[in-house]
Order: C-alpha cells, then sequence, then structure tokens
C-alpha cells in the first residue's frame, strides 16, 4: 500500500455517534413492523435511499412513514422526534482531533444525510460547539442529499475523487458500513473499518499517522 496523502471521513460511528437501534425502537413505537427489514444498519427501505439521495422532500419521506406505521395521523413532530432518536453528539475531543488532522493531511467529510438529520445536527453544532457548520474541519464536506448521491454507490465516491484530483491509491476512506468500504475498495482506495469500542481517538493514537499526537 501507498502512504497516505489524504483522508476521507464518513460522519456517523465515525465522528458523531448514533445508534440504530433507539430509532428502530422509536419507530417500533410509531407501529412500524418488520424493523430489521425495514430499518438497519446493512440494509434499509429504498424510502430512506431515497430520501438520503434527496430524491424526495421531508414531507414526502414523513408521508411514507405514515403508509408504512398504518398511522395517518401521526404528526410531523412525532415523525422527526422518533427519526432524530440516532443522533447522540460528537464525543469530546473528536474536533480537537480533526483540526490535527487537517493541519497535516486534505481531509473530506462523505456522508449519508438528509434533509430532516442535517438540519438537527446544523442546529447542534450550533448550540453546543458555536459553529455554523462542519466545514472548518475538511477541505469540504459532503451530504449525499446535497449532492443527490450516496454511498454505498461509485459514483459518490468517484465525484470525490475527481473534483479534488484525488489519487485512490494514496487516500485513506474510515467508515463504520462495510457495505461503503466494499465500493471504495473496488475504486482503489484505502480503507478502515470502524467499529466499536474503538473510536477515532483510539485510531489515530496507534496508526501512526499523525506527528505529535
Amino acid at each position: 500500500m501507498k502512504a497516505v496523502k489524504t483522508i476521507i471521513f464518513d460522519y456517523g460511528n465515525v465522528i458523531f455517534n448514533i445508534d440504530f437501534k433507539r430509532t428502530q425502537q422509536a419507530f417500533i413505537d410509531l407501529g412500524i413492523q418488520n424493523i430489521e427489514e425495514f430499518f438497519a444498519h446493512k440494509a434499509h427501505d429504498p424510502l430512506f435511499d431515497e430520501f438520503e439521495k434527496g430524491n424526495i422532500t421531508a414531507a414526502e419521506w414523513r408521508d411514507g412513514i405514515r403508509r408504512k406505521a398504518k398511522q395517518p395521523a401521526l404528526t410531523d413532530k412525532q415523525i422527526d422526534d422518533a427519526w432524530n432518536t440516532l443522533l447522540l453528539g460528537v464525543p469530546e475531543g473528536n474536533h480537537d482531533l480533526l483540526l490535527k488532522i487537517k493541519a497535516q493531511y486534505p481531509t473530506f467529510l462523505l456522508s449519508n444525510n438528509n434533509e430532516i438529520h442535517y438540519e438537527w445536527i446544523m442546529k447542534y453544532l450550533k448550540a453546543d460547539f458555536g459553529l455554523t457548520d462542519n466545514s472548518s474541519f475538511f477541505v469540504k464536506d459532503y451530504y449525499s442529499h446535497l449532492l443527490r448521491m450516496r454511498k454505498p454507490n461509485a459514483d459518490i465516491f468517484e465525484y470525490v475523487l475527481d473534483t479534488h484530483h484525488l489519487n485512490p491509491e494514496e487516500t485513506l476512506f474510515i467508515d463504520d458500513s462495510p457495505q461503503h468500504l466494499k465500493t471504495a475498495q473496488e475504486l482503489g482506495l484505502q480503507t478502515y473499518l470502524m467499529t466499536a469500542p474503538d473510536n477515532l481517538q483510539l485510531y489515530f493514537s496507534r496508526n501512526g499517522l499523525l506527528r505529535n499526537l
């Protein structure tokens, strides 16, 4: 493998903690059945793919949840609150680490996201950290619903690589989803699967990529 010269980060469960089990339970409470088929880490209903690609609006996505739950009277707030149970927050030290990494490497964010979660995260960053967004931590931060592409499809990786003239063999991609890493590997990127109890700070404390960490 070549030396790493660029790093691309996933967001959920790499930089920002999320919890699929909390959201599965919240959806069950709304009336959704067969939850492992509908919403899970490795696979989910096409409704989520379309939302993460920005092909449907938040209103259309909520209507899809109502149909799936067979609960037409569910309010927007009930649905949003259930959906946002996924979001926990940024562990202490991760933002400082990202700034150290950016000082030594061109860094990028590549996140599967959606209109509702994106709005929640931006408000959270403002309230808890005084940040308007994530842009200060990366050369560029990319979100699937704004690009109209999502992982694990190759086009979103190719877009970032081509836009920034990155050599995939010299680029490290860190993600918590094996299916995303598979595509990255097929495109020639170096990859690392982030799984608990490992975390970003532990990984960079041992991998030798940073000087004076």
